[in-house]
């Protein structure tokens, strides 16, 4: 059988892969192909289904592209299959097949528990699925997830979007039992109760109970605990659909699914099964990344070919409720005399462990939790040596990207489209110089993704230059796309991307457009199209925190302020019961405001004469000072005059990363301008100018770039150094990043921005100019205009509802996010930190 009419059953993603796999195989169009789909709209991505409730549309979400040579019937599902005759038939009518393919998926599992048929008590499998819980969520305060697996832990995460205070009921011992040992389970419960989740570990849902208005208000568990949720989800597992299959008389699997054998061809010669439908040698895989296998083997086998299914991949690296998690290969350490190596941090909140073979030369599996950055590397070195000491690998900032050069051929890089090192070499040496080039001819990284950071990695071992482009949408960098924007006027991303790039953008080129606008002074961030670039930060005008609450910082020049706008500050964080803390950088940030609290925040603060002090943006934040001559009695200029001078002339300055400032009235350096972006240290004579400086992940201190400059030169060369490093810098690099890239480095910028070798001095100068005369504080411009203020709001469908998932205990006699879920009543206190020392009460 090479050809003729080909019927497949169902257009999830493995069906649709099929499809893809087929056609693309299928020059001479052998095979005429019907797909009959249950679901009314085509193949979806079913791995990011949970996306939905970020606001990710279902165009987004699409997988299937039009073909001519593919009759797709959507809302037609087969209700049954004739072997003898060889139809398969549908509600609308018959079709013939010479070959079937079935790829009906599975169907959820829902325990045999009365009330499960309730109203309000919902599957997570489908968009419909999805948007009907959004709808049913709309005013209701709580919510509980059966089932704390990979997808119950999903759902958890999307009745958190929905303002719902959520509990998680898990039969196991620990949260994604499947997938994580023990210790990683305890480590991703805390993630989990510090986002106000609720977990209840093994025990059982033995009931659901109604409420007055018949719909789902509670569950009783096994220990007889009961859970009051006006919601319910249920996810507690999948089954393989082989409803057709059985009915046809196929065999099938001890724990269901069509019985297939290394062809996936069932025992009847014309039918075949594809993912999770499919029983291989009796085993069902609930993963993409084998399904993906089966569809390519079939694909294969329908064109002549003798592909056989490799086994099934499954590694999974997902990010649930925020946290990374990661299990690949033997994860719980089965294999007989096998070595485990963990490491566990429980500050960074970390936790992996590596399943080594007896001898520790081999990587058996592994599992991570709070950091996965390793995983790409780690998976693909499953069943090979280490490419790194264990430690190296496993420590935060360890060397996993380094040992990518070192992997053998046949170590697989893409799990999910079985893609090994071998392959993707074969692509490099066959002219692919970048990752969209190595995704297009190789499919590695197009389905979860998780292997990008590693195909960068093999393009360096190459030695393959890398391309500046910013994304895949598009082939310039971001300095380029800078001056295309300066130099034709482009105001909006829709223009830029119509005109000089393609697609529909992503969470890498729109930030980078709509910081690159807001540099120029196209509006405020809020107006129109550019509210949907911005980060997630920058949607608010606030720092998004690890509970869902924001923080407020106000600007304080220099670090200077009245005994009056301190007692402002002060009345503003009892009112509201905000968390308060002094900043490093001589700033006071109000911690624990809800979304909607903020305007009301602001309105305060800007009546008292505050502004946005910019903490949420890539823009300047503070610059920081001694007191200077003022005071000290070993201070030879006005540092702090200075350095207020310097903030209001750069306040609001977009930038590629955050920028930082510092001014020392002399030597002794009290102000520490030498660990900032620019700083400035006080001589005799005038000023000292230090740039390319930071603190962080990696510090670096400044280097000196000017003496003894008058304050007019020296405010002269800080305005070109800025503007030069927003027009030319790549996104998201430091000053120092920014110079160390730089041909010719400090030289080069000297010769720039001083002798004006470029003749951009002029240019640099007026731009500047622009920013200090156009302003304008983005709180203000808020709360002055209603439009803009209708954003802030925890719900959409229920804007006067606070968010009930942000609670909070009380430390040291302030408001701190609370642990393990909302209070239960009365005053909460959290343990103090265990130092061997008393706990001070104020």
């Amino acid at each position: 059988m090479t050809g003729g009419r080909l019927v497949v059953v169902g257009n999830g993603m493995v069906g649709q892969r099929f499809v893809e796999a087929l056609r693309a195989r299928d020059h001479d169009r052998r095979w005429q192909v019907t797909v009959l789909a249950e679901e009314d709209r085509p193949a979806y991505d079913r791995v990011r289904l949970s996306a939905f409730f970020d606001g990710v549309s279902v165009e987004e979400l699409n997988l299937h592209t039009p073909d001519d040579g593919v009759d797709l019937r959507l809302g037609e599902p087969a209700t049954g299959i004739d072997r003898e005759r060889r139809v398969v038939t549908t509600a609308a009518g018959e079709y013939p097949y010479d070959a079937l393919v079935l790829a009906t998926g599975s169907y959820p599992f829902v325990p045999p528990v009365a009330g499960t048929d309730l109203p309000g008590v919902f599957v997570y499998r489908t968009l419909d699925d999805l948007a009907a819980i959004r709808d049913h969520a709309a005013g209701r305060r709580v919510g509980a997830v059966i089932g704390g697996g990979l997808l119950g832990l999903e759902a958890a995460n999307a009745l958190r979007l929905l303002g719902l205070e959520t509990h998680v009921i898990e039969f196991a011992p620990r949260l994604m039992p499947v997938q994580v040992d023990e210790a990683g389970g305890a480590m991703l419960r805390r993630w989990v109760a510090d986002l106000g989740v609720t977990t209840h570990l093994g025990v059982a849902t033995t009931a659901l109970r109604p409420g007055p208005d018949g719909t789902v208000a509670g569950l009783e568990l096994s220990d007889g605990a009961t859970v009051d949720a006006e919601l319910v989800v249920v996810a507690a597992g999948i089954r393989p659909q082989d409803k057709l299959a059985r009915a046809a008389g196929l065999p099938v699997g001890p724990r269901g699914g069509v019985l297939v054998d290394a062809a996936c061809r069932t025992d009847d010669e014309r039918i075949w099964a594809v993912g999770e439908c499919a029983a291989v040698d009796g085993t069902c895989h609930g993963l993409v990344a084998p399904g993906y296998a089966m569809a390519e083997v079939v694909a294969d086998r329908l064109l002549g070919g003798a592909a056989t299914f490799p086994g099934a991949d499954t590694a999974t690296k997902l990010k649930l409720l925020g946290v990374d998690v990661a299990s690949f290969g033997d994860a719980h350490g089965t294999t007989p005399g096998c070595l485990d190596v963990t490491f566990t941090d429980p500050v960074t909140r970390s936790y992996a462990k590596l399943v080594l073979s007896d001898d520790a030369q081999t990587l058996l599996g592994g599992v991570l939790v709070g950091d996965a950055s390793a995983y790409p590397t780690l998976r693909a070195s499953v069943g090979g040596p280490l490419p790194a000491p264990p430690l190296a690998l496993l420590a935060p900032a360890g060397e996993a990207g380094a040992g990518a050069g070192m992997l053998p051929g046949t170590a697989q890089v893409c799990s999910c489209n079985a893609v090994t090192r071998d392959d993707i070499d074969t692509a490099i040496t066959g002219g692919a110089c970048d990752v969209p080039t190595l995704k297009a001819c190789t499919r590695a990284g197009t389905s979860c993704g998780s292997c990008v950071p590693m195909l960068k990695q093999l393009l360096d071992a190459a030695g393959v230059k890398q391309s500046t482009a910013l994304c895949e949408h598009f082939d310039a960098s971001r300095q380029e796309l800078f001056d295309i924007i300066r130099v034709r006027g482009i105001r909006t991303f829709s223009q830029l991307v119509a005109e000089h790039g393609r697609g529909r953008g992503c969470d890498i080129c729109k930030p980078v457009v709509a910081s690159i606008l807001a540099s120029l002074g196209s509006g405020h961030v809020l107006d129109g199209e550019q509210a949907s670039l911005q980060d997630t930060n920058d949607h608010f005008l606030a720092n998004l925190q690890r509970d869902g609450s924001y923080s407020v910082v106000p600007r304080i020049p220099g670090g200077e302020i009245t005994p009056e706008k301190l007692i402002v500050i002060g009345e503003v964080a009892r009112d509201f019961q905000l968390y308060t803390k002094i900043t490093g950088g001589q700033r006071i940030d109000l911690f624990g405001a809800r979304v909607e609290q903020l305007p009301q925040i602001w309105r305060r603060l800007v009546d008292a004469g505050f502004e946005s002090g910019h903490a949420y943006g890539k823009a300047l934040r503070t610059v920081k000072s001694c007191v200077g001559e003022t005071w000290c009695r070993y201070g030879v200029q006005d540092s702090v005059g200075l350095a207020v001078a310097l903030e209001l002339r750069y306040r609001g300055l977009r930038a590629p990363h955050k920028l930082k400032s510092a001014v020392s009235g002399c030597a002794r350096e009290c102000a520490e301008a030498r660990s900032k972006d620019f700083g400035i240290i006080a001589t005799e004579t005038g000023w000292n100018l230090y740039v390319g400086g930071n603190g962080g992940f990696r510090p670096r201190h400044a280097d000196l770039f000017a003496t003894d400059l008058s304050t007019e030169a020296l405010i002269q060369l800080i305005d070109r150094f800025l503007m030069y490093y927003i027009r030319t810098a790549d996104r998201l690099q430091r000053t120092a990043a920014w110079i160390e890239a730089m041909e010719g480095g400090l030289d080069h910028l000297r010769s720039v921005i001083v002798d004006d070798s470029l003749g951009l001095c002029a240019e640099l100068d007026a731009a500047m100019a622009r920013h200090v005369t156009s302003y304008s504080d983005e709180w203000r411009d808020v709360l002055d205009d209603p439009v803009r203020l209708r954003r802030f709001t925890s719900f959409v469908n229920a804007p006067e509802v606070p968010d009930p998932s942000i609670t909070f205990a009380v430390e040291r006699g302030q408001p701190v996010p609370a642990r393990g879920g909302p209070p239960t009543g009365g005053e909460q206190r959290r343990q103090p930190v265990a130092l061997g020392l008393p706990e001070v009460r104020r």
